[in-house]
């Protein structure tokens, strides 16, 4: 059996920057071991998978050693395949997904991810997170991650995390935020636990930093920084209930994968 393959780099303004996510596009669901060992082998932080189901594509999102309930940048790198290879006149993409209906929509060279706003609660220091992080936040929050804010974007940009720590942690990863001087607010995002030692641009992570920045603003349309190695930007609107996260996306590699079935 022979799959087409495209790496794409999400949130990324030009080429080796942003999130890279590989996107398979499928006729019809494979067995999850066969997607799993794929992303394996990919070692990207996410490989998207799409069937289409009539109007609406069936998507799923596995990192190296898990799949994820959620993935921003995959969302937005399989829309631009769709957009570009699959459905060239297509203006919305309607995925259906463990976290819901996601609407995915074309403005120009911008694609806008339309996802449910996640929600979290404070939380009481964590000796784990700050010996993780190498520094004590000044509040601490959790939903799906943890989620660590710190008083300035050069604490941010200063943390080492050790890894072996965070890897023990009982959410899925911990997110690091901080108000910024050139955009509203900058992040980083670290998930060990699924082979992702600092994810490059994080759009599920963006689901909790929007409500909260958006409160703390006091405004609902925001611009933000993931400031990885490689850096992502991202266009936020905070819409109550959901929240949308556009940015740019760069093709990157189309190939083909060869399956023994």
């Amino acid at each position: 059996m022979r799959l087409k393959i495209y790496q794409v780099d999400a949130f990324a303004d030009n080429l080796f920057s942003g999130n890279p996510a590989a996107v398979v596009p499928l006729n019809f669901w494979l067995f999850d071991d066969t997607m799993q060992s794929i992303a394996e082998e990919n070692n990207l932080s996410e490989t998207a998978f799409f069937v289409k189901r009539k109007k609406t594509y069936d998507i799923r999102w596995f990192t190296p050693n898990g799949e994820v309930k959620l993935c921003g940048h995959a969302t937005l790198a399989s829309a631009y395949v769709i957009f570009n290879f699959i459905e060239k006149t297509l203006e919305n993409i309607e995925f259906s997904s463990l976290s819901g209906i996601l609407n995915v929509k074309r403005e120009n060279e911008f694609i806008e991810l339309d996802f449910p706003s996640q929600k979290f609660i404070k939380c009481q220091p964590n000796r784990d997170i700050a010996d993780g992080l190498g520094k004590e936040p000044s509040s601490l929050y959790m939903g799906e991650d943890y989620f660590a804010i710190f008083e300035k974007e050069e604490d941010i940009e200063e943390i080492s995390p050790n890894f072996e720590i965070l890897n023990k942690l009982d959410l899925r990863g911990v997110v690091i935020s901080a108000e910024s001087k050139n955009y509203d607010f900058v992040s980083r995002a670290f998930y060990p636990k699924y082979g992702i030692n600092e994810d490059p641009v994080t759009g599920s992570a963006h689901t909790m930093l929007i409500a909260h920045w958006s409160k703390q603003l006091n405004k609902n349309h925001l611009k933000a920084k993931q400031i990885s190695k490689r850096g992502g930007i991202l266009n936020c609107t905070n819409l109550g209930e959901r929240v949308q996260i556009s940015g740019k996306a760069k093709l990157y590699m189309i190939g083909n994968i060869f399956l023994e079935i």
